[in-house]
């Protein structure tokens, strides 16, 4: 597998075979000796990533449940990050993976089998881990089964065939669901399907966004990245980000660009009271306090809102917080600006979660539409004549976002569109739709790494 064409620059032509062609065949390699003393190191990270990869394609917290529950939680911190790794890499190229696995398996394989060949491809192909150390591995874990031991030299003839010949050509649009393929290839059209696509493949930056005041060209320098457009600093850097520079000091926390973008739009003023309906992570929060507002913060979720506060505390900015579901506030006040970040599928997001890929399913779009149909009549309700809504969600479904702003408007003519301006809030420019919404897409800005899909609408409240 490879990283294709740059993204900004692919064409539909070239882009529907994104993937390097097979390497040469190479001598033969000696037999894996699996009595190795040297070949058990590993293995039980091996076997968590093989936990956790099954865990996020059954459902979409999976990953994260299984993480903080035995086995992975017995595991040493290196040997714990490197199975959260090895897990992200596989759900992010799952497709391609299978393609390589289909090809060379005359038929399938107990699903156990599987999750062995899958985590060591994830290794081979994605990670750059040693062949000799994934394979020596792979054959010990299914060694270690009775479901698995008799497939051991299938495992062992299969990883050694692909590292012998090389993947084969890959197609990335194979990494997103068939539904999904097929509903983004009709909305955004098939150049931009490609796009989506390829975005898949790779671990994204890392996003910060700064307090007020803090010099973004020295942070960016500390942590070793770029100031983009809108002044989000962007890093390469990986590893625990409470030891970053500023960290302690609270002079930032971590925010995708496009995640960014929606409080930019709302452009909070000093002294302004302002609703954030449903508030965690907090990062959105964090900007409106920044600013200077007078800052109302609700969640459904008082776990959520216990991280949140631990930001606001750190970052020493002022927020009042209520863990109360916003439909369900009683509360008389009315704003000068309110935002509406709603629950969603978050399919937007996969490039820093692939497995909202595996785990959102048909049913859910209309589900989560429903709920924010009613979310954003309550959000109606507390905006102050001439006052701002913005509204958002980091999902690519047009259900969850355009959908949503037209029916709106329909039933509530006391409130118009405020066009967006791309260049004054840190957003790609193609995101700009007609009607003067955002509509971002992963595939964006492809040229410095990508962004998460929003859409992003700002609506004013009509005087009298």
């Amino acid at each position: 597998m490879s990283g294709g064409t740059p993204k900004g620059k692919s064409s539909a032509a070239r882009g529907r075979r994104m993937a390097e062609k097979s390497r040469p065949r190479r001598e033969a390699q000696p037999e894996i000796v699996t009595d190795d003393p040297h070949a058990d190191i590993g293995v039980e990270a091996r076997l968590v990533a093989g936990i956790l990869l099954n865990a996020a394609l059954e459902k979409r917290t999976g990953l994260d449940e299984a993480l903080s529950q035995s086995p992975a939680k017995d595991l040493a911190g290196p040997d714990r990050a490197f199975a959260r790794a090895v897990a992200m890499a596989a759900l992010r190229r799952l497709g391609e993976i299978d393609q390589i696995l289909d090809r060379r398996l005359q038929k399938a394989p107990p699903a156990p089998v599987r999750t062995i060949l899958r985590v060591a491809l994830a290794q081979t192909l994605v990670l750059g881990t040693p062949a000799f150390a994934a394979v020596s591995t792979a054959v010990k874990l299914a060694e270690r089964d009775a479901k698995t031991r008799p497939y051991k030299n299938l495992v062992n003839a299969v990883l050694r065939g692909v590292d012998r010949d090389g993947p084969g050509l890959t197609t990335a649009e194979s990494n997103l669901p068939d539904w999904l393929a097929a509903r983004w290839k009709a909305t955004y059209g098939e150049a931009n399907l490609i796009g989506l696509a390829l975005a898949t493949r790779d671990e994204p930056a890392t996003d910060l966004s700064a307090k007020p005041g803090v010099d973004l060209d020295a942070l960016a320098q500390d942590v070793e990245g770029e100031v983009l457009p809108g002044g989000t600093v962007r890093t390469g850097k990986r590893g625990d980000v409470a030891g970053w520079p500023g960290f302690e000091a609270g002079d930032w926390w971590v925010q995708d660009a496009a995640a960014a973008v929606p409080a930019r739009l709302l452009a909070a003023k000093a002294g302004e009271t302002v609703l954030d309906m449903c508030a965690a992570p907090g990062g959105k929060t964090l900007q409106l306090a920044a600013a200077g507002a007078d800052v109302v913060a609700l969640d459904r979720s008082p776990a959520r809102l216990k991280r949140l506060k631990q930001n606001f505390d750190r970052t020493r900015l002022p927020v009042e917080v209520v863990a109360v579901p916003a439909e369900d506030w009683e509360d008389e006040r009315t704003f000068d600006a309110v935002l509406l970040d709603a629950p969603c599928t978050a399919t937007g997001t996969y490039r820093r979660n692939p497995e909202v890929l595996r785990a959102t399913r048909p049913a859910e779009v209309a589900k989560l539409a429903d709920v924010q149909h009613r979310l954003l009549d309550v959000a109606a309700e507390k905006v102050k004549p001439g006052g701002r809504l913005v509204y958002c969600v980091c999902s690519l479904e047009r259900e969850e976002g355009e959908t949503q702003i037209i029916a709106f408007l329909r039933r509530n003519p006391a409130f118009r569109t405020v066009a967006a301006v791309p260049a004054e809030i840190g957003a790609p420019g193609e995101a700009l739709t007609p009607e003067g919404w955002l509509r971002i897409l992963p595939s964006q800005w492809a040229e410095r790494g990508g962004v998460d899909g929003f859409f992003v609408a700002k609506l004013e409240r009509i005087e009298g």
